[in-house]
């Protein structure tokens, strides 16, 4: 174990070091993320590839994989993510497994792709936009945290190409445009993660360590530090 593993840091309620698990969680959190993106990303630019070629046939034929395959990776990272509101954690689940199961409903009830279902149907973004939604909720909390650029600019852009969709508002060659911008936001932003040092994505471990003990002993817990004095 690397001397950084060992280290004890003083937290909220006591020392804590990173181990083994942390770096696996925290490793299966990013490389879920980076699969999520990159499904996103090829089916976003899919309107750039040339009609007709192998390609673009390729594409078209792997949508509902891709679809399916990135939005069960979101769910996957969606487990692993550490957020200390519980309560919201579990929302931004629930909006990830309705955007699921909205998808499979689509592709049970209606002929063709989903993606392309729902490109020519934009009411088909009431059944698939929870996903977006939860993704969106990754977005915000990864740019309140880390204060990253690119994170700030999915949480706007993302509901913003949905709801222009939805809408009808946005006309083709705009919705285009936001494609590959989002496409290019979600590139950098998969790839920053690996830049982060593992603490960063664990947060304060003794808080996560605290709320699993019995309801008596976090009482007692913080009788002992003062916290409750207040």
């Amino acid at each position: 174990m690397s001397a950084s593993m060992t280290t004890l840091r003083p937290h909220t309620f006591g020392e804590w070091s990173v181990d083994s698990t942390d770096v696996l969680e925290v490793n299966g959190y990013r490389a879920s993320l980076n699969l999520a993106c990159a499904c996103a990303i090829v089916q976003a630019l899919r309107p750039f590839v040339p009609e007709g070629s192998g390609l673009a046939q390729f594409l078209a034929n792997t949508q509902d994989i891709e679809a399916f395959v990135g939005t069960s990776a979101l769910g996957v990272a969606l487990l692993l993510i550490h957020v200390y509101v519980t309560p919201l954690k579990r929302a931004i689940q629930v909006m990830c497994l309705a955007g699921l199961a909205g998808g499979a409903y689509l592709a049970a009830t209606h002929e063709g792709h989903v993606v392309d279902f729902v490109a020519s149907h934009p009411w088909g973004v009431w059944f698939v936009g929870p996903a977006f939604a939860a993704f969106t909720g990754v977005a915000l909390k990864e740019g309140f945290c880390y204060g990253k650029a690119e994170c700030g600019a999915l949480t706007l852009l993302t509901p913003v190409l949905l709801l222009g969709h939805l809408s009808g508002l946005a006309p083709a060659n705009v919705e285009s445009a936001e494609l590959a911008l989002w496409a290019g936001l979600l590139a950098v932003f998969a790839g920053r993660k690996w830049t982060q040092r593992i603490e960063d994505d664990i947060g304060d471990k003794s808080i996560f360590e605290f709320m699993k003990l019995p309801e008596e002993e976090q009482e007692r817990r913080l009788r002992g530090s003062g916290a409750d004095d207040w």
